[in-house]
């Protein structure tokens, strides 16, 4: 594997792991709210 190919790589993972964060987050947002919704009735 190339130096050019192991940097994307890399970017490409950085990438993936920030993205699976930003998943993980919303999930858990919209946990709290739906939790949050049934709470009120």
């Amino acid at each position: 594997m190339g130096t050019d190919q192991l940097k994307k790589l890399k970017r490409l993972q950085n990438e993936n792991n920030r993205l699976r964060r930003a998943v993980s987050d919303l999930t858990l947002d919209k946990l709290i709210l739906s939790e949050a919704a049934r709470g009120n009735d």
